[in-house]
């Protein structure tokens, strides 16, 4: 790789009484493909630069945009944050990285996120804690844009940004803690969510005494606020127990309680139960237990002990174990008596959130989920899904009353 190449060069190197110095650019500067253009001092890109970056740039000091950072499609450009100091990201302009790299072992929050910043591919956390909580900054990930490596090392304690209709992970936590919420968004790819997770307590201005009976006791000391910037429909959220977080209470188990998601009606002032499914994750993950539900609204969410809901009807019974191994026992996700209600619908969705399969009419012979994805492309259709636990949403019209039951799906794959 080609160490520097630029292409219309404006940049200089501004130098102080104090023998500090900074990259200025003033016009138009392109890191082309397979080349590499680092910066040792702070970078400034003032209000008539515009950077084009399908190569690789490094910045190992500040980085201020006030005019136009982008990329084209056909490049692979990526940019390094990687300085042996606190690097402040600001400006008064949005910068559009493709890829973006976040590795500062300075301290455990080097970087300081005062402007919004866009990711139109992948962001890798790799080391040291991007707080924009603090400096008011956000950032987006662009439709089909996604991360990967975030752990308690590295993540974004403030406001995270999704457009478009992938299933998303959103990077968040705070202080400390890495603290991700999952959701599918539906299929309308112009759907936008804003996600930010709060250690903290929320009950001076929304007290944990007001809320539904079927709710026993709520998680007081963290919460997510989640909200649907655009678009209309109602998401299935899953949000994760820690137990560095967590109460100890919401770890133990007891046959008459189970796990919920709760949200803040601001219409009810209260706290109501949207229900939830709990899986326990494998050991070695950053959260060990994971809650999911449809949500039936927007706003703060956290996790509750709820009362065990009652079936609401004896007459259908569900078989939530599914093994298609083609012997006949189990092969599908069968539900006795569903046959009688034909106006009817099915979901099945991951452990993420992610939606793996979507039915009407549901029966006990041909309409039927035997183990395959008949989701959106992000789950290949062609291959049986993994083993692990699903969860369900039913839905079905009786009597003209539209009832709906949720819960455990478990598929294995034993021979």
């Amino acid at each position: 790789m080609m160490k520097i190449y630029i292409t219309a060069i404006f940049l200089s190197l501004l130098f102080t009484s104090q023998i500090t110095a900074q990259t200025v650019n003033t016009g138009d500067l392109s890191v082309a493909p397979n080349t590499q253009l680092s910066t040792l001092f702070n970078f400034d890109n003032k209000p008539t630069g515009d950077v084009l970056i399908d190569g690789n740039f490094i910045a190992y000091a500040n980085f201020n945009n006030d005019g136009l950072i982008t990329y084209t499609n056909s490049g692979n450009g990526k940019t390094f944050f990687v300085g042996t100091q606190q690097q402040l990201i600001s400006g008064a302009e949005i910068a559009h990285f493709q890829n973006i790299v976040f590795e500062n072992t300075s301290e455990l929050v080097p970087f300081h996120l005062n402007t919004t910043i866009e990711i139109g591919k992948n962001a890798e956390f790799k080391n040291g804690i991007v707080d924009a909580d603090s400096f008011n900054g956000k950032m987006i990930f662009d439709q089909d844009a996604f991360h990967s490596d975030a752990s308690n090392l590295s993540f974004v304690d403030g406001k995270v940004e999704n457009i478009g209709n992938l299933d998303f992970e959103f990077p968040v936590g705070d202080q400390f803690y890495f603290r991700p919420s999952y959701h599918d968004k539906g299929a309308n790819t112009n759907n936008v969510y804003t996600t930010q997770y709060f250690l903290k307590n929320a009950g001076n201005q929304h007290p944990y005494t007001n809320k539904d009976d079927t709710i026993i006791s709520i998680d007081e000391v963290e919460y997510w606020n989640l909200t649907q910037d655009q678009g209309s429909e109602k998401i299935i959220l899953s949000l994760t127990l820690d137990t560095n977080t967590t109460p100890p209470s919401f770890f133990e188990e007891n046959p008459n309680t189970k796990l919920g998601i709760v949200r803040w009606d601001d219409a009810g002032q209260k706290w109501v139960n949207e229900g939830g499914t709990t899986t326990d994750l494998l050991t070695g993950a950053h959260y060990s237990k994971l809650v999911t539900t449809q949500v039936g609204g927007y706003g703060l969410f956290t996790i509750a002990i709820v009362k065990q809901s009652i079936t609401p009807d004896s007459d259908l019974i569900i078989y939530n174990a599914v093994s298609p191994n083609g012997d006949g026992i189990n092969d599908s996700f069968y539900i006795k008596g569903i046959d009688k209600y034909p106006d009817n619908r099915v979901e099945i969705y991951n452990r993420w959130g992610v939606k793996v399969f979507d039915a009407s009419s549901y029966n006990e012979t041909d309409v039927m989920f035997k183990g395959f994805s008949d989701g959106r492309s992000t789950v290949k259709r062609s291959q049986g899904l993994p083993a692990g636990t699903y969860f369900y949403i039913l839905k079905y019209n009786k009597n003209n009353t539209i009832i709906e039951n949720t819960g455990y799906l478990y598929i294995t794959n034993d021979k």
